[in-house]
């Protein structure tokens, strides 16, 4: 396939993705039967709320936009859906038999393409999702961060943030799959050593995302005010080190009793006299 065709992905919108294919006009209907859902839909969760409001709006007027499908690889006789497995499944719910497709080629690339501009476009998917469908293009189909860019027809730092999220643990994913935590709280959490702390604390508390950015804020602060408190033997030998050899001395020691002694110096000589002491005593 020209990678240079797809340059504006979501600018062109479905139509002009369908007329890079080559499309089977003979067939303009299909057994709900014969139909089975794409391997690449990005979307997993399908709202319950909207898809009866489909289902409604299917018994009173029927498939106004027809179903994107393609010959299957895997089953004989079947069609697998490249857009549109929403107004599918609603059509089964409102009990349709058949249901009006458009027949294409297309490989798997060209299917994930279409199933990615449907929901991007539609704003169906949640960030979960829309990040997974980016990293299966980076993934299998070899696309780069400012591949995907050109795709979408977004910034390079919305695909960035937006890949970012698939880092946070996999409760926190689930948390977000399950429209728990949205994508603002998401990306607050990216990076977190107490991620999953955090993200509990947002959801028992109920906090927006500028409240959660205080939390995380605050947490920060006393994480460093931690760090900063040093035990007091520690501090009396550091100032017992730098009154003996005229340089400032830094002790770093863990609860492990381990650690390191830093000499600051700021020249030469001073550097010199670090190691005429070594040298001397050992």
């Amino acid at each position: 396939m020209d990678t240079n065709k797809i340059k504006k992905g979501l600018g062109r919108g479905l139509s002009s993705l369908i007329g890079e294919t080559k499309i089977e006009s003979k067939k303009n209907t299909l057994n709900i039967s014969e139909i089975i859902p794409n391997k690449f839909q990005p979307r997993k969760n399908f709202d319950e709320e909207n898809l009866n409001d489909l289902v409604n709006s299917i018994r009173e007027r029927g498939i106004i936009q027809p179903i994107i499908v393609r010959k299957s690889e895997d089953q004989i006789s079947k069609y697998e859906i490249i857009a549109g497995e929403r107004r599918w499944l609603a059509a089964q719910k409102a009990g349709l038999h058949e249901v009006p497709v458009v027949i294409t080629e297309a490989d798997d690339l060209k299917s994930l393409e279409f199933a990615i501009v449907e929901n991007v476009q539609r704003h169906d998917l949640n960030p979960l999702e829309e990040a997974q469908g980016y990293q299966r293009l980076i993934n299998e189909f070899s696309y780069d961060q400012e591949k995907v860019s050109k795709f979408i027809g977004k910034s390079r730092s919305h695909v960035t943030n937006c890949l970012r999220i698939l880092s946070l643990p996999a409760e926190i994913l689930k948390l977000v799959e399950n429209k728990k935590l949205s994508a603002g709280h998401a990306k607050i959490l990216v990076g977190l050593e107490n991620a999953n702390f955090i993200a509990n604390k947002i959801i028992e508390k109920k906090l927006s995302v500028r409240k959660a950015e205080n939390l995380v804020k605050i947490y920060k602060i006393n994480k460093n005010l931690k760090k900063k408190i040093k035990d007091v033997n520690i501090r009396e030998l550091e100032i017992s080190l730098t009154e003996k050899i005229g340089l400032n001395v830094l002790i770093n020691n863990t609860k492990n009793n381990k650690g390191k002694i830093v000499f600051e110096y700021k020249d030469f000589d001073q550097l010199s006299r670090i190691i005429e002491i070594i040298k001397s005593n050992y």
